[in-house]
């Protein structure tokens, strides 16, 4: 069971509840392995509000870092169950219709729920700053919003689009766009949607987005696919916090990240990092404004 936790959490943390369901065995149970592995140096914990999620550790000595990946690539080769995998999927779906829901009901009060935490006049001008235009290049907003960068934006590039899991929020950037509302494609899915579809860009962006998704780590992976060689991704997310009134009032499934946990994801995808900046916001919020390039190759 514990070699199978250590795959299972290749790319996502879990909480112990929900590795509970996934295994089907009591929390006691599972409490007791994860807190065997927690002591081993093989897991790490974080508080999201009232929950512990875990995740593989990571760690800052070179040789203890050299042994955890050996043992992590090992657990990755052992096969895994079919109902594992079913599990996993399970966990993921509810987290997406847990997000899916709230932007459904939300869809017509999303300017008073963002700015609750962070507007887009909080860091426009950092995302804009950042974007390399093109009119040879094609560039993907993902989770656009109300629309605020695609109407800023979207004239410096041949082709942009819209990408979003809510069909309630494209249709509210399609009205925010008017006249505009021609030079952009709007696509109704997420990621995973876009790379069935074939679409690959020259930018990427993604802005208070990854916050809302089920797995981080996987939408990370998918837009490094969808980048063309050389392409920019551009991520503009809040940094870890413990406001946990965020979930119920602005629908987020991840009290914010660590930069280093977004950077070791955008790692994984084979993307490197480049510019960057930090925005302290006046309600204790901070945000981070994240630039990766992927390899020409």
């Amino acid at each position: 069971m514990r070699l199978e936790i250590l795959k299972i959490m290749r790319r996502d943390s879990f909480g112990v509840l929900e590795l509970c369901q996934i295994f089907d065995v009591q929390q006691p149970s599972m409490s007791h392995h994860l807190k065997v592995m927690s002591n081993a140096g093989l897991l790490e914990s974080r508080r999201e509000g009232n929950s512990i999620f875990y995740k593989r550790a990571q760690s800052t000595l070179p040789e203890e870092q050299g042994l955890l990946d050996r043992i992590f690539e090992l657990s990755d080769a052992a096969d895994i169950s079919a109902s594992l995998v079913v599990g996993v999927q399970q966990i993921q779906e509810t987290r997406k219709l847990r997000s899916e829901n709230f932007f459904r009901e939300n869809a017509d009060r999303f300017h008073e729920q963002q700015d609750l935490i962070a507007g887009f006049s909080d860091y426009g001008d950092a995302i804009q700053s950042l974007l390399a235009r093109g009119a040879d290049r094609t560039w993907m907003e993902i989770g656009p919003g109300v629309g605020e960068l695609l109407k800023e934006a979207s004239s410096d590039f041949g082709r942009s689009i819209a990408l979003d899991i809510s069909s309630e929020m494209l249709e509210s950037s399609r009205t925010y766009l008017e006249e505009d509302v021609a030079r952009v494609d709007f696509v109704l899915g997420d990621t995973s949607r876009a790379l069935k579809k074939g679409l690959h860009a020259d930018t990427i962006s993604c802005s208070m987005v990854l916050h809302h998704v089920a797995s981080p780590a996987a939408m990370i992976r998918d837009m490094g696919e969808l980048l063309k060689p050389g392409g920019q991704l551009l991520i503009c997310d809040l940094d870890k916090h413990d406001q946990e009134w965020a979930r119920e009032s602005c629908g987020d499934l991840w009290l914010g990240f660590a930069p280093e946990e977004i950077g070791s994801w955008c790692k994984d995808a084979g993307l490197q990092e480049g510019r960057e900046q930090y925005l302290a916001l006046r309600n204790g919020f901070k945000v981070q404004v994240r630039e990766f390039i992927k390899g020409e190759t």
